[in-house]
């Protein structure tokens, strides 16, 4: 979900001006290939023909600089007894830790990412444009990462400054000049972005390491649905190609080039049978144990590639999907928010410059836990404390009360329901004839913690807090439509593009309907039970409907809502949740947590 730029939002630190680094410079930037430099030195002696190379990767963190927060912090592990327990996880501080130990003893070591390292990002790193989380990432040793969608929620240009450094064009630099922006250490990848004029790729394609003979390829992709669930402003002027045709090409001049082992670098994936992250997916009886786009890319790209890293649906999975030659291919994901990191072992064959994929020479992959009882990176805590004093004045400042965790999960969310409230009640003090609010879930962070980590007092809510909920700086917006055309939204949860993977909107108060599971694409919301304050929803009436401005322009596949009229744009939507959670709550009448009630779910 895009924002617009968040000089609204942003009080600036320093307003020192710099040049951007051009999209054009970009690719000239970046490095043909590079050593692995991990621990470990070289070996002594003839190498073997089989050399196990390490892949650390890891996805979508999204700017989680400090641990994140309720569920967003934690994992589900099954035990041995067939039981689950929850267990923290996540921060860089701690992320540092495991994958400098999980280096230790390899010659060969790679760490690579599959997207969305940055954007929807907490206010530490959100309110400098990602700059903290780039310099983590350096910090971190990552090798190189494909971009996700929400690399491009500020355009191509910005992503350009993030690789190449630079105080940004808005709000200057951060630093003295003695410690300007320098830009991503690694290589951003994006084989199927390209510029819709010259057809030429917007970042580099593919990146190879080297070591010692060795060579590994890298092929960056992110999903072909990308403008449709980014901003146009964000995607201007690119063109996103499919993700197969694209790696299937690239992986063909790479094996002209003599590079034999090659790994996917997919931002796009899929959903597990289960949600524990160290669930059996290739155990008996569990299929496939995997759905979702990434099975139909993983069945159709080449066997060329290796392996396939993947991200977007923050899901945690290690699973083999036969090649299109019937070869079993470990295709794998991280989570999100950097709760945890995929360990993989390819075997490298000196004497064919491949990985040996056979049953007795496998690539294997394990998740392991980002868990917090490690000794925190002391580099890393420096960086955080860093830009937390930065942020400081701005983050702390409360904004209301809550009287318990106000969380996010779910079909309906109780935090769902608090930002549509909010937002219907700034249209109303825009106009008072607003009759609905829709908030679409992947706008929605993080929970609302009791608890919080930042040492306020229980129950309160800060604007550190409320930026993490709500990070894209989109504007609350009010369009007319018909009857029809709002239950035709609705319907647009569960089909067409969102059939597979429903995006549940958030409702606010006074609208009730009937979500039957048990049907199939649109027939799942029960036409007649939509109501607005107990009335049925009449087709040919207007209704006065409030959403932010991602939805108002079509966005996560609900085109209808882009044809609403009579549109009028208003103020931010943060500002909206800020307004209502202050004239709603007090030390002494903290907001209660949302019943959740107004979507009845059958399953």
């Amino acid at each position: 979900m895009p924002p617009t730029y968040r000089h609204r939002r942003i009080h600036r630190i320093l307003s020192t001006a710099a040049g951007l680094a051009t999209v054009g410079a970009l690719v000239a930037a970046l490095p043909a290939s590079a050593g692995g430099g991990r621990p470990g030195g070289h070996g002594h002696g003839l190498p073997g023909r089989y050399q196990d190379v390490q892949l650390l990767s890891f996805n979508d963190l999204h700017g989680n600089l400090e641990p994140p927060a309720g569920s967003s912090g934690r994992v589900t592990e099954l035990q041995a007894d067939g039981t689950s327990k929850t267990v923290d996880a996540g921060g860089v501080e701690y992320l540092a830790t495991h994958l400098r130990e999980a280096r230790k003893g390899k010659k060969y070591s790679i760490t690579a990412g599959a997207g969305d390292m940055v954007g929807a990002s907490p206010l530490i790193s959100g309110l400098f444009h990602d700059e903290p989380t780039i310099a983590a990432l350096n910090k971190l040793d990552l090798d190189v990462t494909s971009v996700g969608n929400h690399e491009f929620d500020e355009g191509a240009k910005e992503l350009a400054r993030l690789q190449n450094g630079g105080c940004h064009p808005k709000d200057g630099c951060y630093d003295d000049d003695s410690e300007k922006f320098r830009g991503a250490d690694f290589p951003y990848l994006a084989a199927n972005v390209t510029d819709e004029k010259t057809g030429k790729p917007l970042l580099k394609p593919y990146w190879v390491w080297k070591k010692n003979g060795v060579k590994v390829g890298f092929i960056g992709v992110t999903l072909e649905g990308t403008p449709n669930i980014v901003s146009a402003d964000g995607v201007k002027g690119l063109k996103f190609g499919d993700e197969v045709e694209t790696i299937n090409k690239y992986a063909k001049v790479l094996q002209k080039q003599g590079v034999k082992s090659i790994v996917a670098l997919i931002h796009e994936g899929g959903a597990p049978a289960s949600t524990a992250y160290n669930y059996d997916c290739d155990s008996p009886g569990a299929g496939d144990g995997i759905s979702g786009p990434i099975v139909d890319i993983a069945k159709n790209v080449t066997p060329a590639v290796d392996a396939l890293v993947t991200g977007h649906t923050h899901q945690a999975y290690a699973c083999t999907i036969n090649d299109p030659a019937g070869k079993p291919r470990m295709v794998t994901s991280a989570s999100s928010f950097g709760r945890l990191y995929t360990d993989t072992t390819l075997t490298y064959d000196r004497r064919t410059g491949d990985i040996a994929r056979t049953a007795v020479k496998a690539t294997k992959s394990v998740n392991r836990v980002v868990t917090r009882d490690v000794t925190k990176a002391a580099d890393m805590t420096a960086l955080i404390t860093k830009w937390k004093t930065l942020s400081a004045p701005i983050a702390s400042r409360p904004l209301g009360y809550i009287a318990g965790e106000i969380g996010n999960t779910g079909a309906e969310s109780p935090l769902g329901d608090l930002i549509a409230d909010a937002q219907l009640a700034y249209a109303r003090s825009v106009d008072p004839e607003a009759d609905v609010a829709l908030m679409n879930p992947g706008g929605i962070r993080a929970p609302l913690t009791y608890a919080a980590s930042g040492g306020e007092g229980d129950g309160v809510v800060t604007y550190g807090e409320a930026y993490t909920v709500q990070p894209f700086a989109n504007t609350v917006n009010l369009v007319n439509l018909t009857g029809a055309q709002l239950v035709t939204a609705l319907q647009q949860q569960v089909s067409g593009s969102n059939e597979a993977a429903p995006k549940i909107l958030q409702i606010s108060g006074g609208l009730t309907y009937t979500l039957d599971l048990t049907k199939a694409g649109a027939a799942r919301v029960v036409t007649d039970s939509v109501k607005l304050n107990g009335s049925a929803i009449d087709p040919a009436a207007s209704y006065r409907v409030a959403m932010n401005s991602f939805l108002a322009g079509g966005g996560d596949g609900f085109a209808e809502l882009g044809k609403g009229t009579n549109v009028v744009v208003g103020g931010d939507d943060l500002a909206a949740l800020e307004a209502y959670l202050t004239a709603n709550s007090s030390a002494g009448t903290p907001y209660p947590v949302p019943a959740a009630n107004r979507i009845t779910v059958v399953k």
